[in-house]
């Protein structure tokens, strides 16, 4: 340990210390900050100690970006209904109403599509020869299950199979509305987690133009029980969508729903600051890092979110104070975001995007921190996306020197890559990725393979992702390291980093070279 110690501060210049960044995790995971929510008084709580802590660390510049968002909170007295069934809110049903109406209703024809996909490129589209406009469009989430990488990615989810391109598509179609059924296989997690993000308070930029009347899902029970009066089961249904040559399937209910909601501005902001490189020639140049600071918050108990995402803005300020303290800085300049609500659809990284404060062809490279896990140091370090940038050859260096394995996305069905705040600044040209921690534990390794598998089971967006006492920081204090390093790198090359040949990887209509991230059966 002590070896390590010494090498990676020889390489950064400055120790890191796991004993700060628990220091932020505990304080920014308490009861006091009410989970962090967006547009909550726990946010803007966590807000003013993160521009605090990058102002005591020696952060330059810090500023915030307002993130005009509005919030929308669906009442527990809306109804859904189809096939002569009604659906309980939470229970069986939940979404929202895009549309972003404080009354909202729908009575509307429906048709099964399948997973809601037109992928020309590969062959398959879910909504040739049908026409859904005015209607509702009821599908699953995910995509056509492939080992071929060439088709849909392989095991790798591509954007087409995220829950975002269903409801974009089956607004681009002219739909009314569109449902997921869920099931654990096709979204990759369990309904509570379904139940505990659509059932908060949803937030996103003013509505200008059409927007489907309801977003939501139905629990895969609720849906067994309504396919049953149409003579079909989820299974079947299911075999059908992931059959070439599938052919949308209308169907005898029509979906009554009665959506009565809260609807409020709602004050948020991103958090930003800058350390000046040392060289003038490229000190308006940038190496940018981000984590998300919120959670899902307060809703009838407290979501703490301490691994998502405490752990990445405790990792982040940390970094910043390294950086600070320096005795040289790297030629270019140093940019630390932390960005508003990602819970809610990436919203404070899509607006940074669209809205820079610093030009976005001057981001050298981006690293986003998001989730890191208490069971101590690993061997490996998972990238996703970093082997398709032209930095990739140091990448490698670095990752060698600190000794650690680069190890693939352990999770790949999951779609990992879409679903964090590096993916806004990716779409729009930048070469971004985020830094995860491994899976290749020093010491006890079967148990903590046991404990994070708990996680993703049991903690995530859930209640139960608290703070201990007893968690062992060491970990990320080698993904601060590592980022330090990374950054000191990419800070002093000679040139920007850009994406490699498949670039395009990060479009939100995927190219068909895009390797991403599909949900294994």
């Amino acid at each position: 340990m002590a070896a390590m110690v010494l090498m990676t501060s020889a390489l950064t210049g400055q120790e890191i210390s796991s004993e700060r960044i628990r220091a932020h995790v505990k304080f920014l995971s308490s009861d006091l900050l009410e989970g962090r929510g967006t547009g909550q008084r726990g946010g803007e709580l966590a807000v003013e100690y993160l521009a605090s802590q990058l102002t005591v660390a020696g952060v330059k510049r810090v500023t915030f970006q307002e993130v005009p968002l509005v919030g929308v909170q669906t009442e527990a007295s809306s109804t859904l209904k189809a096939g002569g069934l009604d659906f309980k809110w939470l229970n069986e049903f939940v979404g929202h109403a895009q549309t972003q109406q404080t009354h909202q209703t729908l009575d509307a024809g429906a048709v099964f599509v399948g997973h809601g996909i037109s992928a020309p490129e590969f062959g398959w589209d879910d909504y040739q020869g049908v026409e859904v406009k005015g209607k509702v469009v009821v599908l699953f989430t995910n995509e056509p299950p492939s080992d071929d990488p060439a088709f849909f990615g392989g095991r790798a989810l591509t954007y087409y199979g995220r829950w975002t391109y269903k409801y974009e598509e089956a607004l681009r179609r002219g739909a009314r509305a569109a449902i997921i059924l869920h099931t654990p296989e096709t979204a990759g997690y369990g309904w509570d987690v379904v139940r505990n993000s659509w059932g908060q308070e949803d937030a996103a930029v003013k509505v200008t133009g059409e927007a489907l009347a309801f977003a939501g899902w139905l629990s895969q029970q609720a849906a067994a029980r309504w396919l049953a009066t149409e003579g079909q089961t989820v299974d079947d249904l299911l075999r059908r969508a992931n059959t070439r040559g599938f052919r949308a399937i209308p169907l005898k209910s029509r979906f009554q729903g009665d959506f009565r909601a809260k609807v409020r501005e709602m004050r948020v902001r991103n958090v930003a600051g800058m350390i000046a490189g040392s060289d003038p020639a490229l000190e308006a140049e940038y190496v940018l890092f981000s984590a998300h600071w919120d959670h899902l918050g307060k809703g009838d108990e407290v979501f703490n979110g301490a691994v998502d995402n405490a752990t990445g803005c405790a990792v982040l300020l940390e970094m910043a104070r390294v950086w600070a303290e320096l005795p040289v800085k790297p030629r270019r300049s140093a940019y630390f975001l932390f960005t508003a609500a990602e819970e809610v659809g990436l919203r404070g990284a899509e607006y940074f995007a669209a809205h820079p404060l610093v030009p976005l062809e001057k981001i050298a490279l981006a690293l986003n921190f998001d989730s890191f896990f208490p069971f101590g140091r690993t061997r490996d370090v998972v990238m996703n996306g970093a082997e398709r940038t032209t930095f990739w050859p140091e990448i490698q260096a670095v990752a060698r020197r600190l000794q650690l394995t680069i190890a693939p996305d352990p999770r790949p069905e999951q779609g990992s890559f879409f679903r964090s705040d590096h993916f806004p600044l990716a779409k729009a040209g930048v070469a971004a990725f985020s830094v995860n921690g491994g899976k290749q534990y020093l010491a006890d390794a079967e148990r903590k393979l046991a404990l994070l598998e708990q996680y993703h089971e049991k903690n995530y967006h859930q209640p139960t992702d608290d703070y201990a006492d007893s968690w062992d920081f060491s970990g990320m204090e080698q993904m601060a390291q590592l980022g330090v390093v990374l950054g000191q790198e990419a800070g002093n090359a000679d040139s920007r980093v850009t994406w490699a040949e498949p670039a395009k990887a990060a479009s939100p209509r995927p190219s068909p070279k895009k390797k991403a991230l599909k949900k294994k059966r």
